[in-house]
């Protein structure tokens, strides 16, 4: 038999359930989806955000905790789909306590975001937004090397936010410009996102010395097509990865545009495939055609 509380608590989820507009992002995991999701956020009126086992309202952290926090991904995994009852308790009861009428939540699959829904006693995603839908494959797969190679994520969220509540997994914040207009003109509008590093993603750096890219360089390009002459290598390294200018000599009758945006890709290609560095930008200087 129901109890008179029990059916209270039951027309509260179903007036509260109806009242919420859901939206859902998903991507494979490193594709950039927390990079974008304010920016998708503002586009739609969208107040919270569910990511990674957080409530975010606005700039705010409001309920939850970051799976990027956890040391093993196993346990990641659970956090992001708020397998503990004492977590999705917790985020659900804030969630009925909010005026909440829209909210975006990010996931890996149609199976995931639904899950996260249930898990939360919300209804089911109304509007699904593909990663492709809103990011370039140039954009996509900066973001996959960005995690494969050093590990590091997004919270959409400043850096003061995630400082507070997750310092032992800062690295870095990054802001978008946005503008936005208004009857008076263009204002621009700015949303800061905080870089981490979860405990299971620090792996270290991997080094490579400049000989031995140079080395890697000359046989990427013999390979592609051995009448290039290279004349200079020139390479830099930084803390988002290593930057290569490259100034070659090039048989007549080659069609430069096009075989040399292969060429820069070929390089890129090879280099991070076999030495799980990352190589952020490659130029390359043509000096004579010969």
């Amino acid at each position: 038999m129901v109890t008179i509380q029990e059916t209270a608590v039951i027309w509260n989820i179903f007036w509260f359930r109806r009242r919420i507009k859901v939206y859902a992002l998903i991507g494979e995991s490193g594709t950039g989806k927390s990079f974008r999701a304010k920016l998708i956020a503002q586009k739609y009126g969208v107040e919270f955000i569910i990511d990674d086992g957080l409530l975010i309202r606005d700039n705010r952290i409001v309920a939850g905790h970051s799976a990027k926090k956890e040391t093993t991904f196993l346990a990641a995994v659970k956090v992001a789909v708020f397998d503990e009852k004492s977590h999705r308790d917790e985020v659900a009861r804030r969630l009925q306590t909010e005026k909440v009428t829209r909210l975006l939540i990010l996931g890996t699959s149609e199976k995931m975001v639904n899950k996260i829904a249930a898990r939360l006693q919300l209804p089911a995603p109304g509007k699904i937004i593909k990663i492709e839908d809103v990011a370039t494959q140039e954009e996509i797969d900066k973001a996959i090397r960005m995690r494969r190679i050093e590990g590091k994520h997004v919270i959409p969220v400043p850096s003061i936010e995630v400082k507070r509540n997750y310092p032992n997994i800062f690295y870095d914040a990054v802001k978008i410009f946005k503008r936005k207009s208004i009857t008076q003109g263009l204002v621009p509008r700015v949303h800061e996102k905080s870089v981490v590093r979860p405990e299971y993603s620090k792996r270290g750096k991997v080094i490579i010395s400049e000989a031995a890219l140079s080395q890697m360089v000359i046989h990427c390009v013999d390979e592609y097509n051995e009448n290039i002459r290279i004349k200079k290598i020139s390479v830099r390294d930084s803390d988002a990865g290593y930057r290569l200018v490259i100034t070659i000599d090039v048989p007549y009758g080659i069609q430069l545009g096009g075989n040399m945006h292969e060429l820069r890709q070929y390089v890129i290609d090879n280099i991070e495939r076999y030495t799980g560095i990352l190589i952020e930008e490659v130029n390359i200087i043509i000096d004579r055609i010969i």
